[in-house]
């Protein structure tokens, strides 16, 4: 009887043991996402140790936590994680994105550390340090206090600080700062590196409102100068993506498709709202885009909030014209992002008008989709 018992006693301790492997497989799936025999930890690993010694600083998991106060403070939630305010040991204060377990293959990690941890701009922001310590993956940022343009440019999100902080010199500013930051990334660099992601939640304001792209995780990095590149399938978010990019019959993917998400973006800055929807006489909605076209067209006021004089009025039409170049249907018709920073500096009253564009997505997308990697 005893040896009866004790044969029981092993097979129950076997069941358990296995059905808590099932459990844990079934349940938990992620648990196995970055294991060691993981392919995307050796996708990482083996990019890793191709790259050499970085000029940024590894830390581990720990570390991360100590930083972070064991992620007290969080400052957004973006399509591959949180982000978190943190302070390294000298006393910086950082911001750290701590990446998804169950998000990418490894591609939005390596993206992130390839294409800006040897760049060096006014106009993009620095990436201090990273975190690759088994299944934990984290990003380590320099802090930018006044948060992302987007919290600035809708009125809907906060209308006092839209009101009292960023007027049409200050968006002014930020426009040929993204531009310049762009003019960087295009032809400044060792190798040319295409941001794909170019939209107001991926532009960073220091306690200066002095901008900085940030979010490279869809970078395209181009080891020679060729115009066009090839990607699979689409990427970017939902309004902000070029023709060419989702469908190539308008043409090739290239340093232009970064071109036309920032005219749209600078759209959205004229209007101080979503491109998709603009109140006219608090009764109709119109495509911001078209209507800003036809009263520049029509030289009629601009009626928009944010002009109080004459020079901003300027500022704002040469902004608008800008953007409307920038959204041209096929690439060939935009200017590269060297000949927007000029346009920039011209007086409005030199510049071409541009014709009207004919191709866009006035359809939003939805909250959810913000980030909507095709």
């Amino acid at each position: 009887m005893v040896k009866i018992a004790s044969a029981v006693g092993v097979v129950g301790v076997v069941v358990v043991v296995i059905l808590a492997c099932w459990f844990r497989t079934k349940i938990y799936p992620s648990s196995r996402l970055f294991r060691r025999d993981n392919p995307t930890h050796h996708v990482i690993q083996k990019f890793l140790k191709e790259r050499g010694p970085l000029p940024i600083t590894r830390h581990n998991y720990s570390e991360i936590k100590k930083m972070t106060n064991s992620f007290k403070n969080k400052l957004g939630q973006g399509g591959f994680g949180g982000v978190y305010k943190g302070k390294l040991h000298d006393g910086r204060v950082v911001a750290v994105k701590i990446l998804a377990e169950s998000k990418g293959n490894g591609e939005e990690f390596i993206n992130e550390v390839a294409s800006i941890s040897t760049t060096s701009h006014v106009n993009i922001v620095r990436l201090l340090g990273f975190c690759f310590d088994g299944s934990k993956r984290a990003l380590i940022y320099e802090f930018m206090s006044n948060g992302s343009l987007d919290k600035f440019i809708y009125q809907d999100k906060n209308p006092l600080q839209v009101a009292h902080r960023l007027d049409c010199q200050i968006m002014y500013n930020i426009a040929i700062g993204i531009a310049r930051g762009l003019e960087y990334l295009h032809r400044g660099c060792n190798t040319r590196i295409l941001h794909f992601d170019i939209k107001p939640h991926n532009i960073l304001l220091d306690e200066n409102f002095s901008p900085k792209i940030s979010d490279f995780g869809l970078a395209k990095i181009c080891p020679t100068r060729e115009s066009a590149v090839s990607i699979t399938g689409a990427r970017g978010t939902a309004g902000y993506i070029a023709p060419e990019v989702f469908c190539r019959n308008f043409g090739a993917v290239s340093h232009k498709s970064d071109v036309y998400s920032y005219g749209m973006m600078i759209l959205e800055m004229v209007g101080r709202r979503n491109n998709i929807k603009i109140e006219i006489d608090r009764s109709s909605e119109l495509y911001f885009p078209y209507w800003i076209y036809d009263r520049l067209e029509s030289n009629q006021e601009l009626d928009l909030q944010i002009v109080r004089n004459e020079s901003d009025d300027k500022m704002m039409r040469k902004m608008a014209m800008v953007g409307l170049w920038c959204i041209q249907t096929h690439p060939s018709s935009r200017p590269t992002i060297s000949g927007v920073v000029e346009m920039l500096q011209k007086k409005v009253e030199l510049l071409e008008f541009p014709p009207k564009p004919f191709l866009s997505s006035p359809s939003p997308s939805p909250p959810h989709l913000s980030r909507e990697t095709l």
